[in-house]
């Protein structure tokens, strides 16, 4: 299972319900279900399914779509990225007990998992 690394508090959010779009500067094929890691935490905290990835967009889309990053549109000034993508997921589900893993060195947005 691969595991995707989020930053507090986007990812307790993710994992609250409250946001639906994880967004990143390129695109991933990576679909279905994958584990939430709670980046520098050495954990994974939860799992959700990635079912799209919508862009580039530009900052008008991200402003008409800030509800979905658990923002208002005011909060959105400007595009993270040169060429900024949303990845879409649903189903987001806590650990009851979050379980560490090996984070391997150089991994800064996927991990690949052998169980969670």
């Amino acid at each position: 299972m691969n595991g995707l690394i989020i930053r507090n508090p986007y990812v307790d959010w993710i994992l609250a319900g409250k946001k639906t779009w994880e967004i990143r500067g390129r695109q991933t094929h990576v679909r279905g279900k994958i584990a939430l890691i709670r980046g520098g935490s050495g954990l994974v905290v939860g799992t959700c399914e990635l079912v799209n990835v919508i862009g580039p967009l530009t900052l008008r889309e991200l402003r008409r779509n800030a509800g979905k990053l658990a923002r208002r549109k005011s909060e959105i000034r400007s595009l993270p990225y040169r060429t900024t993508y949303a990845w879409v997921v649903k189903n987001s589900r806590r650990l009851k007990r979050p379980r560490p893993y090996e984070h391997p060195s150089g991994a800064v947005i996927w991990v690949r998992l052998s169980r969670v």
